[in-house]
């Protein structure tokens, strides 16, 4: 990445340079893993995970082991951020013994009060806000399955959460055609949107929300969704069932996509929920693909700041 790129929060702080080195170094991990294998040799991450974690462990604890280094994971009980000790001790702590913190929170503000404090370099593994760790890997497997990124529409069906965010962040840097289809009360932050209309003008992308989830399938490339009640929302799940029900994703839906459109879903997936078993189950869905560029994305994440 270039100087003066310390840590790796939001794909809106990456220029369109920096990310597409990013998905070029995890397209060369991915084809010739061993030309890496010893690149970080003798450097710790502490991984800090306020939530639970299938991929964002694995994809960094493997992903720096088999770069060389070593993981140190640090559960809440054994830290609880701002809580059991500040957040600005923690990094200073961590700054003396490790080279690289990973973090998955619920506020974004701990995130970035984690990178003012510390020296060495700070990733988002998630936020209520963000996941561009996420969002990186979903452009590696667009690219991927897609060839040019600038001409595929994807349509994001669901919650205007932090995972369409990044979508949207990434897309205004690949020139991507994105449509965000959303019922109004749950539309994503509209700064975000604003910022990557903006950036149309330098790269060519087209960002839309609606509220029309057939307006957003039709033509569409790639289809994406995520859970309607994420971590954290679990009081709010009886509402967002009925709310997002006219948005799951199911063969009538999908089949307003290209014929070679493809499913995409960030995992874990509530089956039967805000997508069919016939869609995410079928061979037109590429979820697992896209699962395990995580590990391809956060290695190339790791070598570009440690």
């Amino acid at each position: 990445m270039e100087k003066g790129i310390r840590d790796f929060i939001s794909l809106k702080d990456l220029s369109v340079v920096e990310l597409q080195k990013l998905l070029k170094n995890a397209f060369d991990i991915k084809a010739n893993p061993g030309k890496y294998s010893g690149s970080l040799r003798g450097k710790a991450l502490a991984l800090i995970l306020e939530k639970p974690s299938l991929r964002t462990r694995v994809s960094f604890d493997v992903g720096i082991h088999q770069l060389g280094g070593f993981s140190v994971y640090l559960s809440p009980n054994e830290i609880s951020l701002g809580l059991r000790e500040s957040i600005h001790d923690v990094a200073r702590t961590l700054d003396r013994m490790v080279q690289g913190i990973m973090v998955r929170t619920f506020a974004h503000e701990i995130v970035l009060q984690l990178a003012e404090a510390a020296s060495i370099p700070v990733i988002n593994g998630l936020t209520d806000f963000s996941h561009p760790c996420q969002g990186l890997a979903d452009f590696m497997t667009i690219a991927e399955v897609k060839k040019n990124i600038r001409k595929t529409k994807i349509a994001y069906i669901g919650d205007g959460n932090n995972v369409a965010h990044s979508l949207i962040y990434g897309a205004a840097l690949t020139g991507a055609r994105l449509t965000v289809a959303t019922p109004p009360a749950y539309a994503p932050d509209d700064a975000v949107t604003r910022w990557a209309q903006a950036k149309a003008r330098d790269t060519g992308c087209e960002i839309e929300v609606v509220y029309d989830p057939i307006e957003a399938a039709s033509g569409a490339d790639v289809i994406y969704t995520d859970v309607w009640t994420s971590m954290g929302q679990e009081k709010e799940s009886a509402r967002r069932r009925k709310v997002f029900n006219p948005y799951q994703i199911n063969e009538a839906l999908f089949r307003k996509a290209k014929p070679d459109a493809v499913f995409m879903h960030c995992l874990p997936a509530h089956r039967g929920e805000e997508v069919t078993e016939g869609v995410i189950g079928s061979s037109r869905s590429i979820v697992f693909q896209q699962a395990e560029n995580r590990l391809h994305a956060q290695k190339a994440i790791l070598l570009s700041l440690m």
